[in-house]
């Protein structure tokens, strides 16, 4: 019913009034809109309807993505804390040091500038809601006027145990930099949707900016307050409780008046967990890889944006998109320009948002731990100088024989080629872990994954 509600809710907007937005005019109608960035956690294409996921439904997903552009090729390192990294800098991992979980955490705030300290200036009021882990410092000093984070991942039920302390901060929150033990029977995702719509309503008058860090569907896989008794499928109830989610959060905005006024951004933050990737498949075929994995399956994700009267309805684009896009992309609909004397990796992809051609990436680049690779349309070269055809993704990415290449095979090497000499990830900082993406400086490990050498 609330997609009727949303339907009635979109306004008739002049071609003018949409470029108004865009450019960041400032006439009245020019104001910037409300943008929240629904992220979710290990969702591969393989677990939305829409992609044409066989074992997920995802109803409200799938109109998000009827209202707004589906992009079919998006892409996002293969692990949440380095993903999160790209996607909150703009910054490929060798210029941030984001090449593992375990560097990441050990940033301070003054060592990387992010997206809500970008936003502020163009009068944004800002909130991240959900999963922070990756990150050491407080929101707050990150540029979040506002927060409700969780420690660790995966956060639903509270803890039934407390045997240690690790344990027991499973079961804390912390709001606004006060400290709150979970309730018995509180489920931590419907606290966070609250804080979301409270924060919705109090800030409304003003644009705003949400991060919005979901629990689902990272493990552990657990039952959902609609899971039936006897379920024999709690990963589907998961993904169906993400979507009911999604679905009440566009309820609230009708409800508000402010859907015409707020941008929706849903992404994954990397691909499928391995246990589960076995049954999200698309077509009867299981996705190459996995989460952690360098395959299509760890670093191709959902993505849709819908902004109503702007996103041409059921658009779908095959362009690349990469997760650094999204800070550009952000600073752009905001009316913010970016430093010039920063380097970002990042490219604006709001053309494509709009229903225009824009500027589409010709390559995007992939990096966890001291792997890495340039993948084109067709084609991907890694670290190693190891070309895949590409041709069969996201199901199949054979390895091409040196000795027994095409003509368009040993083109695609050097295109490639240059564009990772170009930008020469390891004459970056490089990664010294335990080869996995998750760990650093991990002695017993490292004996065996000897880390790369500067050049």
């Amino acid at each position: 019913m609330f997609w009727k509600t949303f339907s009635r809710s979109f306004p008739l907007i002049t071609c003018l009034t949409i470029s108004a937005f865009a450019l960041g005019t400032s006439t009245r109608a020019a104001e910037p809109p409300n943008i929240i960035f629904i992220l979710a956690d290990d969702l591969g294409t393989g677990d939305v309807s829409c992609y044409g996921a066989d074992n997920r439904k995802t109803p409200n997903i799938d109109q998000l993505a009827a209202r707004g552009v589906r992009f079919t090729h998006a892409y996002t390192a293969p692990l949440c804390g380095p993903s999160r990294a790209c996607i909150m800098t703009g910054r490929y991992a060798f210029r941030t040091g984001a090449t593992n979980q375990d560097r990441i955490v050990a940033w301070k705030s003054s060592q990387e500038k992010l997206t809500p300290a970008y936003l502020k200036p163009a009068g944004y009021t800002t909130s991240i809601i959900g999963k922070w882990s990756q990150f050491s410092f407080d929101p707050a000093e990150a540029g979040f006027d506002d927060h409700l984070r969780f420690f660790a991942s995966g956060r639903y039920w509270p803890e039934t145990t407390q045997d240690d302390d690790q344990k027991s901060k499973k079961s804390l929150y912390v709001v606004n930099g006060k400290t709150v033990k979970q309730g018995k029977n509180e489920y931590l995702p419907d606290t966070m949707e609250k804080h979301l719509f409270a924060f919705i309503n109090q800030h409304r008058a003003k644009p705003f900016y949400v991060y919005y860090s979901l629990s689902h569907v990272h493990g552990e896989i657990v039952r959902t307050p609609d899971s039936a008794r006897n379920s024999t499928d709690l990963y589907q109830d998961n993904c169906a409780y993400m979507d009911k989610l999604v679905g009440n959060l566009v309820s609230e905005l009708a409800r508000q008046k402010l859907t015409e006024k707020t941008i929706l951004i849903f992404c994954g933050d990397n691909g499928t967990a391995k246990t589960p990737s076995e049954n999200s498949t698309i077509g009867g075929r299981r996705l190459a890889g996995q989460k952690g994995t360098m395959q299509e399956g760890g670093a191709l994700v959902p993505l849709i944006g819908c902004w109503p009267g702007v996103t041409p309805p059921g658009k779908v684009s095959d362009d690349l998109i990469d997760s650094t896009d999204f800070l550009p992309t952000l600073a752009e609909i905001s009316g913010v320009a970016l430093p010039k004397n920063k380097a970002f990796d990042g490219r604006s992809f709001l053309p494509q948002l709009r229903g225009e051609k824009g500027q589409p990436r010709d390559w995007i680049f992939i990096e966890l731990a001291r792997n890495w690779y340039v993948r084109e349309n067709g084609w991907k070269l890694n670290q190693a100088a190891e070309l895949f055809d590409m041709s069969g993704a996201p199901f199949t990415e054979p390895l091409v024989p040196v000795e027994n290449q095409s003509p368009a095979a040993a083109e695609a090497r050097v295109r490639l080629q240059t564009v990772l000499n170009q930008l020469d990830p390891a004459g970056g900082i490089l990664d010294d872990g335990d080869g996995t993406g998750r760990h650093a400086n991990k002695p017993a490990k490292r004996e065996k994954n000897p880390p790369l050498t500067s050049k």
